[in-house]
């Protein structure tokens, strides 16, 4: 990053309103601030808010924050956003209340060159449910537009895996969704109170890295609000002209905050560099490192207005069917089997660091012929992304970017619930499309019985490592010597991979896998 050229400077200088009045600072060392009134847009927010957002991580800073500022910036917006955490309650406490809700966001280009900006259009962190009064009067505005989620995939389950409402959510229903400490029951109960309040309209977007995310969010508020017992309250949720879910479909790599990068920042003069680690294992700092490359594609359900995100850099507007085929472009072909095929021969041939994998002679070849020669054949082409360029980018730009410290460890978590949607969808084109050869299927094979030898715990060396955190876990470690009972399990690969004739092709790259040190690698030079 050249970031070594910098001694450290004497004129040190912090994250906060009073800092950012020191301009000529911010401007020598080359950093971005604000040029809006951010009294002003403060003020405006708390009288008309107009976007409440849930899930105050680093890609909401670095990407959706970012766009808002973006708008307020060239005088598209005049409000900011109301940020809100539901699970990690040390976020505000740390990060956001010590530096007024500002992030440094640096973008990690992959020509090493850095730019750095103070985002500033989060004029309001609250927790949850002990911000729960002023939340309701945010709701009862008429004025507000949008809620928004980054919560994770998991945010939005509100059942166990036997499908048994979660205790919390249990409780919620209890006392009449009155003190909710759940997300979805939070969400459903505030809808209740816009409702009551005069059924204005607002839109509730999920903008969560999961398919269907709309969809999921949709049906969980649906749910709790049946125990609500309200049929007026339930026709306003099913009216798409006042309760709108869109789908959308986000996509930039965020990872945690890193130690190289706090070190340059404090090179540069910048203080707060202290990267927190909360008691729920959240990693969070003031700055907030991730790549340049950014799409948001939303389906375009706005009932009661929206702000012009569409100006704002890789946010796109369309409808519904457009939004689920870039979605299946990037989950089933372009992106996110690429990844998971890193993140499973990452972990078995000892790499740390995506980036390596990519100088690594095989598991390049190895993704490049599975885009090109495999996954583009079968791509659905949502034509406002050209899925050639989409590719090239990932390959040539995203994965092989050494400043974005993304590790094949972090990518390998909940893996059984990756197969089918990144593996499965393609094996299924395959199998009923007539342009295409189900006999040209090699590599995503060679993947899965890369992810069964994984399951062993056991890398290319003989030495052993930690599998990372998946729901299945326990069940895995019974079916990983039962291969069988495994590769016919449709719940992991969305297919029975016997019925669908390629399950024996699995057990013999599994077995040659399982001939010693150095046999995952042999192996993969063979199917190249």
């Amino acid at each position: 990053m050249g970031h070594t050229e910098f001694l450290k400077d004497e004129k040190m200088f912090k994250l906060n309103y009073n800092e950012l009045k020191n301009k000529d600072i911010w401007q020598e060392k080359g950093i971005r601030i604000p040029s809006y009134n951010i009294k002003e847009v403060k003020a405006n927010t708390m009288k008309s808010p107009k976007w409440v957002h849930f899930g105050s991580g680093n890609i909401f800073r670095a990407f959706i924050a970012s766009c808002q500022d973006e708008l307020l910036d060239q005088g598209h917006s005049t409000t900011g956003i109301t940020a809100v955490e539901t699970f990690d309650f040390e976020l505000i406490d740390k990060i956001y209340k010590p530096h007024d809700n500002l992030a440094l966001v640096t973008i990690l280009k992959e020509t090493g060159h850095v730019e750095n900006k103070v985002v500033a259009s989060v004029m309001e962190a609250l927790k949850g449910n002990e911000d729960y009064d002023r939340l309701k009067e945010l709701f009862q505005n008429e004025g507000l537009q949008i809620a928004s989620f980054t919560i994770t995939e998991k945010g939005y389950g509100i059942k166990d895996n036997k499908g048994k409402l979660l205790k919390i959510v249990e409780d919620d229903i209890s006392k009449g969704l009155d003190s909710p400490k759940h997300v979805m029951s939070m969400i459903t109960s505030l809808l209740y109170h816009r409702y009551s309040s005069g059924k204005y309209p607002i839109s509730v977007v999920s903008m969560d890295n999961c398919s269907h995310n709309g969809d999921k969010l949709r049906a969980s508020v649906i749910e709790l609000a049946k125990s609500l017992d309200d049929k007026g309250f339930m026709d306003y949720l099913c009216d798409t002209d006042k309760v709108a879910f869109p789908l959308s479909m986000i996509d930039k790599i965020t990872p945690r905050p890193s130690k190289d990068i706090a070190n340059m920042l404090n090179e540069l003069g910048f203080e707060d560099t202290e990267i927190v680690v909360t008691d729920k294992n959240t990693y969070m700092a003031p700055f907030v490192n991730a790549e340049e490359t950014q799409y948001l594609v939303i389906e375009d359900l706005f009932p009661n207005g929206r702000p012009p995100l569409e100006k704002a850099t890789g946010v796109m507007f369309t409808d519904r069917d457009t939004v689920n085929n870039v979605e299946t472009m990037k989950v089933t072909t372009c992106l996110n089997p690429l990844h998971t095929t890193l993140a499973v021969f990452g972990c078995l041939l000892g790499h740390t660091k995506i980036a390596e994998e990519m100088k690594d002679p095989e598991l390049s070849l190895l993704v490049n012929k599975m885009a090109y020669e495999e996954g583009l054949k079968a791509v659905v082409d949502p034509k406002i992304i050209d899925p050639m360029k989409f590719v090239n980018e990932v390959l040539n730009k995203r994965f092989s970017n050494p400043y974005i410290e993304d590790t094949p460890q972090r990518i390998a978590t909940d893996t059984s619930q990756k197969m089918g949607i990144r593996f499965g969808e393609t094996i299924k084109s395959y199998i009923k499309r007539d342009d295409l050869n189900f006999d040209d299927l090699t590599l995503i094979p060679l993947v899965i019985a890369g992810w069964i030898k994984y399951l062993g715990g056991v890398d290319d060396e003989g030495k052993k490592f930690d599998l990372s955190p998946d729901p299945m876990m326990e069940e895995l470690m019974e079916l990983k010597d039962d291969i069988k009972v495994l590769l016919s399990n449709t719940s992991i690969f969305g297919l029975d991979l016997y019925e669908a004739g390629l399950a024996d092709k699995i057990e013999m790259m599994y077995e040659e896998m399982m001939q010693g040190n150095g046999s995952v690698r042999r192996t993969i030079k063979k199917y190249l």
